[in-house]
């Protein structure tokens, strides 16, 4: 969950963290209005190396495959 304070480096590096560990993640985002939340999870996905595969209200849904052992395959 990210508050007011928006993204910090710590929040990057647990994110980096879960996606390195369950590949899909849920990040909820209570910030501003709808600009500046999605123009935060963008940030986060591009800072991640991963997709923002999903946006629905507060909720961002980021994917990244695991370079050793990818569980979650998505087609072409």
């Amino acid at each position: 969950m990210i508050g007011q304070t928006g993204a910090s480096a710590a929040i990057t590096k647990e994110l980096n963290g879960a996606l390195q560990a369950h590949e899909l993640v849920k990040v909820k985002a209570r910030v501003g209005d709808r600009d500046e939340r999605d123009g935060l999870l963008e940030q986060l996905a591009r800072d991640t190396g991963s997709a923002l595969v999903q946006r629905i209200g507060n909720v961002g849904v980021f994917y990244r495959a695991r370079k050793d052992k990818p569980r979650i395959i998505l087609p072409d």
